[in-house]
């Protein structure tokens, strides 16, 4: 994340939103009033979707157990059925 002022966005917009769309980073405008966000879609898109995936409580709660199985190793490997096989 990084930020810059609204004259220096406007003076050289292109390559700022070339660098938040090719490097997936966010910027803030500041301004005088209430700073503003840019992001790429793909970046709001992900944030979107995780918000929209911990919104429900039984949701969350399931992701964060999952989470906890991974880091204490609870985890198995199998072979992935190819759909043309059954």
């Amino acid at each position: 994340m990084f930020a810059i002022n609204y004259s220096t966005l406007r003076n050289h917009m292109k390559a700022y939103f070339d660098k938040v769309s090719e490097d997936k980073d966010t910027m803030i405008v500041t301004r005088k009033d209430e700073n503003v966000v840019i992001m790429s879609q793909s970046t709001y898109d992900s944030l979107m979707e995780t918000v929209y995936l911990t919104n429900n409580r039984h949701n969350y709660d399931h992701l964060m157990k999952s989470i906890q199985q991974l880091k204490d190793g609870q985890t198995a490997e199998h072979a992935l059925i190819d759909a043309e096989d059954e």
